[in-house]
């Protein structure tokens, strides 16, 4: 009699793959942020080597603060790719922040409070415009948010220029309300010899929080499914629309605090800040493993690529080397990781 089937233990017996367990090499292989990881590891060990002030701890401080800075913005446009768009507005919307907060409160002689929650309602709506303008129109969000970074870059400086007869906002530092609004959004604090800069604990916060939202709750698996393919997500009744202007709103939300740093921590703000920062952003999402199709990717990944822009801009300098090839760097960087991403993608969909 023939047997109908192989008995555990014998020689012939058949594996499931269905439940064969991964060893925790391929596990680590397949997190979408490994690459950014192991990246950050050989610049950090690079400059150690190579640059004397680079291992002074005193300078820990000044490289996450630059890190920080571009972290802010790399969290919610590393959400915004997983869900399979683009803000090319998101660093010139930063400006407009700022400038916003800056002359409503300088030009109605209000309480630097008023125009600071006056600037996040103007940063939401932008991101809110972004989205609503995504879905009225079809247009890729390329092309959407490139008009309104032109838009926002044009209005940044003509209005400016029309209050102030200058490129620059006026000096807020003696206005009502600027003392306790710095300790929010520019403050520092020393530990030991390292001062950390407020942004510091910003960007860490904005990360935690993004990824528990994205990996622990159902607003994370939309925002997977619309990156994925919105049209199979909104047929098993995603919010396909609600989630993805939520992701531009976000992005605003994050605009504005980015820009209350900015204007906080110089006391005025220059109209012409944030051009060229939105690529930058989206190659921080990029190097940690944000896929430029959408539905895949990691916003600790956009932080450990946020942390290798801060770490590369001061080590070039710490090291006595040309800054201008930094700019070599982020195209190296960039090609690379979209190389690495894709691979481990195609790894992990083998699981």
């Amino acid at each position: 009699m023939t047997a109908t089937a192989t008995e555990p233990g014998r020689a012939g017996a058949t594996r499931d793959d269905r439940v064969a367990s991964r060893s925790l090499a391929a596990r680590l292989l397949s997190r979408p942020e490994v690459g950014s990881l192991i990246g950050a590891i050989v610049i950090f060990l690079l400059f150690m080597a190579v640059a004397v002030p680079f291992r002074n701890i005193a300078n820990v401080g000044t490289i996450l603060y630059g890190a920080s800075t571009i972290g802010i913005m790399a969290v919610p446009v590393g959400l915004l790719m997983i869900g399979g768009e683009f803000d090319l507005s998101a660093g010139v919307a930063a400006t407009t922040s700022g400038l916003s907060a800056s002359l409503i409160a300088w030009n109605l002689g209000l309480n630097v409070w008023v125009g600071v929650i006056l600037a996040l309602v103007v940063s939401v709506a932008v991101g809110a415009f972004n989205g609503w303008l995504l879905f009225k129109t079809g247009l890729p969000s390329f092309l959407v948010t490139l008009g309104t970074f032109f838009i926002l870059q044009g209005v940044n400086l003509g209005v400016t220029r029309l209050l102030t007869g200058n490129v620059a906002t006026a000096d807020i530092s003696d206005m009502d309300g600027f003392v306790s609004a710095q300790k929010v959004f520019g403050s520092e604090i020393t530990l030991g010899p390292v001062t950390l800069k407020v942004t510091v604990l910003y960007w860490v916060v904005l990360t935690l929080i993004a990824a528990y939202v994205l990996l622990r709750t159902r607003v994370g698996n939309w925002i997977f499914a619309v990156g994925g393919d919105a049209a199979a997500a909104r047929a098993v009744g995603v919010p396909v629309k609600a989630t993805k202007i939520g992701l531009f709103m976000a992005v605003g939300f994050c605009a504005w605090l980015s820009g209350m740093h900015l204007l906080f921590q110089f006391n005025t703000v220059q109209s012409g800040e944030g051009v060229g920062k939105e690529f930058i952003f989206i190659i921080a999402a990029v190097i940690g493993g944000c896929l430029l199709t959408g539905g895949y990717g990691s916003v600790i990944g956009a932080s450990i690529g946020a942390l290798i822009f801060g770490m590369t801009q001061l080590g070039i300098n710490y090291a006595g080397w040309n800054p201008d090839w930094f700019k070599t760097f982020l195209g190296v960087m960039l090609l690379l990781a979209t190389v690495v991403n894709v691979y481990v993608k195609l790894k992990a969909d083998r699981r």
